[in-house]
């Protein structure tokens, strides 16, 4: 391992990274606030204490860096290492992903309403099975279980469990909140998030019922993500939330009447009494 600046003893090293534990606990916060449940708190302090080790023996103080602002890169760097080692959807997936929403979101601001696959197809010169492929890969890959039968309410499915009192307190205004997104969707959309996600039923069965192609009930699953997407970011990450290309036009108008009444419905629902804002939630599914 490199020892870094000679002018620092091993011995001084080690004493800066220890000083320094406690960043990695705020940038391991920080991080599990932005990524599904599923997340093992374990498994990134333990990479991000390794990189703070690494980032102490590779320090050089000569640089006039403070050491905190450069270990806290490499310990960014780390967590977002170990979080691409779990993530089930490959990169190529992830960022043909990201070109589909770019295209859904250009297409929306120009048509005025959410695309087909076929348009995002044609607009990227792809087939609308290889649209519908990716969207069901990333969604699967989202783990997205917002519950776990008729008896288990949406609350104790998602909620982290063996969070602290402060991490613990963050999930559970985000979880209710994410309920809220859901009951406020179209009623469309919330039917398949529900037979999707919560049912875990074929895409099939659902366009059955709603007499439509699975391609439709694709375009459905992935405009009802988006909608939550920009829900939750819009309450507690605003920084990550994307600006509509056309702030204008009648999709983003509907973007905005959304999450607009996904905030009054979560303010609504603060104000009840625990137990009833319990019962409400557990009644949506």
């Amino acid at each position: 391992m490199n020892s870094g600046n000679p002018s620092m003893s091993i011995t001084e090293r080690d004493e800066l990274a220890v000083q320094h534990v406690p960043l990695v606990a705020h940038l391991v916060r920080e991080t599990m606030a932005r990524v599904p449940s599923y997340m093992d708190r374990n498994d990134l302090h333990s990479a991000g204490l390794l990189a703070l080790v690494h980032a102490a023996r590779a320090f050089d103080p000569d640089r006039g860096v403070p050491f905190a602002g450069y270990a806290s890169t490499r310990i960014r760097g780390a967590l977002v290492d170990e979080l691409r080692s779990v993530d089930w959807a490959s990169r190529s997936v992830r960022r043909r992903a990201r070109e589909i929403e770019a295209a859904r979101a250009r297409l929306a601001a120009t048509l005025g309403q959410f695309p087909d696959d076929a348009a995002v197809a044609e607009a990227l010169g792809l087939r609308p099975e290889e649209v519908c492929r990716t969207d069901s890969e990333v969604a699967r890959a989202t783990v997205l279980t917002l519950d776990a039968g008729p008896n288990d309410g949406i609350i104790e499915q998602l909620a982290g469990r063996g969070l602290g009192p402060e991490d613990e307190v963050l999930r559970g205004e985000r979880v209710r909140y994410l309920a809220a997104a859901v009951a406020e969707l179209p009623e469309r959309l919330q039917h398949v998030v529900r037979g999707y996600f919560l049912e875990e039923r074929p895409m099939a069965e659902l366009a059955a019922e709603l007499g439509v192609t699975e391609s439709r009930i694709s375009q459905l699953r992935a405009e009802a993500l988006v909608l939550l997407r920009d829900a939750l970011a819009e309450a507690f990450d605003p920084h990550l939330a994307q600006p509509h290309p056309n702030p204008n036009g009648v999709a983003a108008r509907r973007r905005l009447a959304y999450t607009k009444a996904v905030a009054a419905s979560y303010a609504a629902q603060r104000n009840l009494p625990s137990t009833r804002a319990h019962a409400s939630l557990s009644s949506t599914a």
